[in-house]
């Protein structure tokens, strides 16, 4: 089901306090994640003054999707320089996409995206990039279906104190062919 009063625009300073509450909701939706779980207690705190920055950022935009006037989710668009070896010289990094459980596959995303699309296109970008918790098949699906394909992985490694490099832990990738299992 469609949303008929729903209308994107450019969330300001004065949409703070919706703004820390939707990113904050995101991460929270991501408890179990080793990466995105551990949220700080105070991060509604830590949160304000960067995304207050955010906000007010030349070369970002934040996307607010209204229905009503209620806040129903959000895209946060970064013009972001390339690599000088690679080609774009820029491109758009996006990052805290979210929509209101209770809204979603209901065109939240997609007025979204084609609102950050336009936004790219005034400023001269030809792609798009973002990083997607795999671990969710409607996620996947989600973006997906928006033509954004799977080009890289993200690990992490913990590192203790007593750590030290495991014997053999890399050695299968490097090994020539006859030395491996």
């Amino acid at each position: 089901m469609k949303s008929d009063g729903l209308t994107v625009r450019r969330a300001t300073i004065s949409d703070l306090d919706v703004v820390v509450e939707l990113r904050l909701a995101l991460l929270r939706e991501y408890a179990e994640h080793p990466v995105y779980g551990r949220l700080r207690p105070d991060a509604a705190r830590r949160a304000r003054p960067i995304f207050a920055m955010q906000l007010d950022s030349e070369n970002e935009i934040v996307l607010l999707a209204e229905e009503n006037g209620e806040a129903v989710g959000l895209v946060r668009c970064i013009e972001t320089i390339s690599s000088p070896l690679l080609e774009p010289d820029r491109y758009c990094y996006l990052s805290s996409v979210y929509v209101r459980p209770d809204w979603r596959r209901r065109g939240v995303l997609n007025a979204l995206f084609e609102r950050a699309v336009s936004w790219c296109r005034g400023r001269g970008m030809s792609e798009m990039r973002l990083h997607n918790v795999g671990s969710r098949e409607s996620t996947a699906a989600a973006w997906d279906a928006l033509g954004f394909e799977v080009v890289e992985q993200v690990r992490v490694r913990w590192i203790g104190p007593d750590d030290r490099p495991r014997a053999g832990a890399i050695a299968p990738l490097h090994r020539p062919p006859e030395a491996r299992p």
